[in-house]
C-alpha cells in the first residue's frame, strides 16, 4: 500500500513539475509580455541609462549596477550555469536559441514578480520586508 502511494505520488510530482510547470511559466510570460506591452524590448535604453548612473555620494547606498549585480547574484546560481552548458553540450545552437526565447518572456514574469514585491512590501524596524499573504479587496 505504501508503495503504491509513494509511486502515484511520483507520478503525479513528475507530471507536475515537467509538463504542466513548464507550460504554466511559458504562458504567463507571454500573457504578462503582452500586458506590459513588450517592455522587454521598449525599455532597453532606459535600462542602459538607468544602469550606467553613478553611485551615490550618500553613505550606505549602493548604484544601480551594484543592486542589478545583486539581483543577478540571487537568481542565478550554479545549477543554472552548469545546466546552461550542458544544454548547449547536448542542445547545441537550437538549444541556445530557445534559452534565449525563454529568457525574453521569462523577463516579463520577472518584471511582474519584482513590482509586486516593491508595491506590497511593509516597512519594518531594519527597513522593509516581503508580505506573507496578498489581502484580496473587492472593488
Amino acid at each position: 500500500m505504501e508503495q503504491t502511494i509513494q509511486d502515484i505520488v511520483v507520478i503525479f510530482n513528475d507530471f507536475l513539475w515537467s509538463k504542466v510547470l513548464i507550460i504554466l511559466l511559458v504562458v504567463c510570460g507571454i500573457y504578462f509580455t503582452t500586458k506590459t506591452r513588450f517592455m522587454q524590448f521598449r525599455m532597453i535604453g532606459d535600462m542602459v541609462k538607468v544602469l550606467l548612473e553613478p553611485k551615490s555620494k550618500e553613505p550606505g547606498k549602493i548604484s544601480p549596477f551594484q543592486a542589478f549585480c545583486i539581483s543577478m547574484a540571487a537568481r542565478v546560481g550554479t545549477g543554472n550555469i552548469t545546466g546552461i552548458a550542458l544544454a548547449i553540450a547536448l542542445g547545441g545552437p537550437g538549444a541556445v536559441f530557445w534559452m534565449w526565447v525563454i529568457a525574453i518572456i521569462g523577463s516579463a514574469s520577472s518584471f511582474v514578480e519584482s513590482t509586486l514585491a516593491q508595491i506590497y512590501k511593509v516597512k519594518d524596524k531594519g527597513g522593509f520586508r516581503g508580505v506573507r499573504r496578498i489581502i484580496w479587496s473587492v472593488g
